[in-house]
């Protein structure tokens, strides 16, 4: 019988002899994208889904201090939110969120436009007095609120002092029920100019100046060109602004505690110092209804960002 051999294939050589390696695989763009993904995707999951759901699950349960200890608080449902509702402070802390969110939101707005017009000339000073400008803003909530409650004080500040000087009696700005909310108003709004200012200031650098030129040839005055020009061109960015701004304002709780505490008599009280007072304030706190409060918040938020979604998409597809 002839015997039958096997031939072996030899390794490919390069013209030097030397063997060639395998050729790699391309790496997937999809594994890529999901690499950088995944840091900002943690993030997201620890820092906000998940006290998110801490927080919902805190509101739908009824904690006390052992219970929140020890984990076994008993399912409540919606108790806690039919328990805020019927609240007396409920009305109130709603009116007094909804006018200090709105009134804060239109002159912030207002007077960063215009503060963002004036400053858009290139005059000399500029640059500088727009650093100025925002000091408020890079000064730490803190330290803005104490300010404003030494210049507000009844017996010492120095808006009453000023007040005086001109021949009108001293206004009880902190401790008055009348004035305590238009008081948090005033400083809340003195800190948030500057970020409008610099939005605003930013969406005025791209637009053409060759519009403006050509406007000022067709004989339109400086109002004319805002309305025309201006303000048309500036409302992607104000959109955003405003909607920022919004969900900055719903949230604001600093200033409150510290210059008037929601007081007095709940007349400063907003949603924001409610949940606060309810689950830290009290000697017997209430984490259930607080965290439900801070979820209508979280809920108003979320209905204003959707709202604002499908505005741009309209915007788009138009």
């Amino acid at each position: 019988m002839s015997q039958t051999t096997t031939r072996v294939p030899r390794p490919r050589t390069d013209s030097d002899g030397a063997t060639p390696e395998a050729p790699r695989r391309p790496v997937s763009p999809q594994w890529a994208a999901w690499a950088f993904l995944a840091p900002v995707t943690l993030y997201l999951a620890l820092f906000y889904a998940y006290p998110l759901y801490r927080n919902i699950d805190l509101s739908l349960r009824h904690y006390t201090v052992r219970s929140f200890v020890r984990g076994d608080a008993p399912f409540t449902g919606l108790a806690n939110y039919r328990m805020v509702f019927d609240d007396p402070t409920f009305a109130p802390a709603l009116t007094h969120t909804v006018v200090f969110t709105g009134v804060c939101l239109v002159f912030q707005y207002a007077i960063g436009l215009a503060l963002a017009v004036f400053f858009h000339q290139n005059f000399r000073l500029s640059a500088t007095l727009r650093a100025l400008f925002l000091v408020p803003w890079l000064l730490p909530l803190i330290v803005s609120a104490s300010t404003w409650s030494w210049m507000l004080n009844s017996d010492s500040g120095i808006v009453n002092a000023v007040l005086h000087a001109v021949g009108i009696g001293p206004v009880n700005w902190l401790t008055s029920p009348s004035w305590s909310l238009a008081s948090v108003i005033i400083a809340n709004i003195w800190i948030g100019v500057p970020f409008n200012l610099v939005v605003l200031y930013s969406g005025l650098q791209s637009i053409p100046t060759s519009l403006y030129e050509a406007a000022a040839i067709d004989g339109a005055n400086a109002w004319q060109r805002f309305w025309s020009i201006t303000f048309p061109l500036l409302r992607p960015v104000s959109a955003i602004t405003l909607l920022l701004g919004l969900v900055y304002t719903l949230k604001v709780f600093d200033i409150i505690w510290i210059m008037t505490k929601g007081g007095p008599a709940d007349s400063s009280t907003t949603f924001a110092t409610w949940s606060y007072q309810l689950g830290f304030g009290n000697l017997l706190p209430a984490f259930g209804p607080g965290a439900a409060v801070g979820n209508l918040l979280v809920v108003a938020a979320l209905v204003f960002g959707l709202i604002y979604v499908r505005v741009q998409r309209k915007q788009a597809l138009s």
